[in-house]
């Protein structure tokens, strides 16, 4: 599969979480084999403006690529702008456009899904990206506003239209949020009707899902979002599975605790003290999912203030066995 003159060695890719998919992040899902991986949403009014915590999330390390940015925004003069500004750099491979938000805040600034309410915005604010760089545009989307306005397969034909290279479609409607099942046959519809790659998204939680998304879509590859976090072991099976190979053992409770720290160091490098321990208190509370103890441990961990504290917190379970098995 190739996004532009980008190829991809597989079809699993990381989708964009705010919060969550900063460098240290992407490089750990990238060692486990993910073909793709992507920013936080970035918005283009905070790289014009030239907010500094907006720049730093376009930051990237040589680990990690092909690495695409996301940025959103609703108009595409500012999204023109940002993009002229993000085209300069060599360590981004790839400029995603969120469509897809449902999240209000993102709404009101006319950003995220509010824009596929006008597929001829969509195709707007796509030439004005496309237009601005030389790297492959890609959009993410969702199949409508909601189940009475399923337009998911004219918006894609939209973005085709003005230049997009790929079209990752999260296959419920804006107002689903992130609730009830996702619907298949709108990835379906939307790969039917163009020529480029089209990426399914949305509940992919076992490899079984997976096989079943690609399956009944035909769609190119799988975009896994939040059933990656605290679980990078998932990708690598994943990966794995698609290209035949037989799939490893499950992570041990001690492989869960190695990697935590893991995470928490390559943390530290990019971010100050403070928000690491932050950002690693709400992926401890994943990694320890299923531990014996895990309600007390999450008590705990919620009252982690420095790394001092936070090592000592992995050093003890790593000595208390009973806390985990």
């Amino acid at each position: 599969m190739k996004v532009g003159d980008i190829e991809l060695k597989n079809k699993i890719i990381i989708a964009p979480l705010a919060g969550y998919t900063n460098i240290a992040y992407r490089k750990i899902y990238k060692e486990m084999g993910a073909s793709l991986v992507f920013s936080e949403m970035i918005s283009a009014k905070g790289l014009l403006y030239e907010n500094d915590k907006t720049w730093e999330l376009t930051n990237t390390s040589s680990e990690e690529h092909p690495v695409a940015i996301q940025l959103f925004g609703g108009d595409a003069s500012d999204m023109h702008n940002a993009t002229l500004m993000l085209d300069k750099r060599d360590d981004i491979d790839i400029i995603d456009i969120n469509m897809g938000c449902p999240v209000r805040k993102v709404l009101k600034a006319g950003a995220g899904s509010a824009i596929i309410e006008d597929p001829k915005k969509v195709y707007e604010i796509v030439k004005a990206v496309v237009s601005a760089t030389s790297k492959p545009v890609t959009v993410k989307i969702r199949a409508g506003i909601d189940h009475n306005n399923i337009n998911c397969v004219e918006v894609a034909k939209m973005a085709e239209a003005a230049g997009a290279k790929m079209i990752t479609i999260h296959g419920r409607t804006r107002s689903d949020m992130y609730h009830g099942k996702v619907n298949l046959d709108y990835i379906k519809m939307v790969k039917e009707v163009v020529s480029i790659p089209v990426v399914g998204n949305g509940d992919i939680k076992t490899i079984e899902d997976a096989k079943k998304m690609i399956e009944y879509t035909g769609c190119d590859a799988i975009m896994i979002g939040r059933a990656t976090i605290g679980n990078p072991w998932f990708i690598r099976d994943l990966v794995d599975y698609f290209n035949g190979e037989k799939l490893k053992a499950a992570p041990t409770s001690l492989e869960k605790i190695d990697m935590m720290e893991y995470q928490f160091n390559e943390m530290l490098k990019i971010k100050s003290e403070k928000n690491a321990v932050l950002e690693m208190r709400t992926l401890a509370n994943y990694y320890v999912k299923g531990f014996k103890k895990a309600k007390e441990l999450k008590m705990r961990i919620v009252s982690l203030k420095t790394k001092n504290e936070f090592y000592q917190f992995i050093k003890d379970l790593k000595e208390e066995e009973n806390i985990w098995n």
